[in-house]
């Protein structure tokens, strides 16, 4: 090759590298905590799937600063992704992240949390969640890698230190009243809610979810779901912190999470007690208000089959 000829190559080459090189930079996950209450903080994740430029933080993490630690609730979906949750957390508080609440078994609620736990952080999450993370923790690493690729490197499934048995318990971490509320699970066997009553806030996990469709997994049970967000109806929140959306109010819950699971376990209920199969059931469900929502058209039709087969069962 001629030497222009060979150093012009070299030439578009470097600048193709650079400008993949940006690319990567500008598509990077940026990761920031906004205020929800004094106190109290929020990243809101993409609403969309996962992927690799977002690392697997399509859902919301929570963070309260105490007067002796900060606790996480969520701890992300990697271990490369729990570092970046960390560093977001420093540009909020200079203290230490001591505690980590996993509000359930997806996996951006807690493959982050062998990071934390070599940070000295206590994690915790209720007995119920244990048999689902132990069961679906590979299964988890084998869906995120072909989407994260290198950047799933380090992580380990590791199971929180700590497990609480009840439907409500009050922790008092740093001084600051913390209840959690478990009611059977909703979207995954292990779901709870984080109450700061002080503050009337509830980081809410995947009970609520607004903005985008929920979505009915074979480990969810909408039966128990509309009990836990029964829960949280009980509690009258000023905020809520849903498990993927905007920062919301109750009403919006209940019309974008609630109504929905409401309408589709009675339409379902209805078919099965009726002799109706399950296509004919789906066919009939009238899903209108609810498919303006993100991932309504991939999402809706597999949570109409599993909350018919749920009810079959029952």
């Amino acid at each position: 090759m001629p030497l222009m000829t060979r150093t012009r190559h070299l030439r578009t080459v470097s600048v193709a590298a650079l400008l993949l090189t940006l690319s990567s930079f500008a598509h990077a996950i940026e990761v920031r905590f906004e205020a929800v209450a004094p106190g109290l903080y929020a990243f809101i994740g993409e609403k969309s799937g996962r992927t690799y430029e977002n690392e697997g933080l399509n859902a919301n993490i929570g963070l309260v600063v105490t007067a002796d630690g900060a606790l996480l609730i969520d701890s992300g979906a990697s271990f490369q992704g729990a570092r970046k949750i960390h560093e977001a957390v420093r540009q909020v508080t200079k203290q230490p992240v001591k505690w980590v609440i996993n509000t359930g078994g997806q996996d951006h609620r807690w493959l982050g949390n062998g990071y934390f736990i070599g940070q000295g952080a206590e994690v915790i999450a209720h007995a119920n969640a244990k048999a689902d993370l132990q069961k679906r923790g590979g299964d988890h690493i084998a869906a995120l890698k072909p989407e994260l690729k290198e950047k799933l490197d380090g992580t380990v499934p590791t199971l929180p230190a700590r497990w609480l048995s009840g439907n409500d318990e009050t922790l008092n971490l740093g001084g600051t009243s913390v209840q959690v509320i478990h009611r059977g699970g909703a979207h995954t066997p292990g779901d709870v809610m984080v109450w700061l009553p002080q503050q009337r806030v509830v980081f809410s996990g995947d009970v609520v979810y607004v903005d985008r469709m929920l979505g009915v997994i074979p480990v969810s049970h909408t039966g128990r779901w509309l009990e836990s967000f029964a829960a949280l109806e009980a509690l009258q929140p000023a905020r809520i912190v849903p498990g993927h959306g905007q920062v919301c109010d109750l009403p919006l819950a209940q019309a974008q999470t609630r109504d929905y699971l409401k309408t589709l376990r009675t339409h379902m209920k209805q078919a099965v007690d009726a002799g109706q199969d399950i296509s004919a059931a789906i066919k009939a469900f009238d899903a209108k208000p609810w498919l303006g929502l993100l991932n309504a058209a991939e999402l809706h039709p597999g949570n109409t089959s599993r909350t018919y087969l749920e009810l079959e069962r029952e």
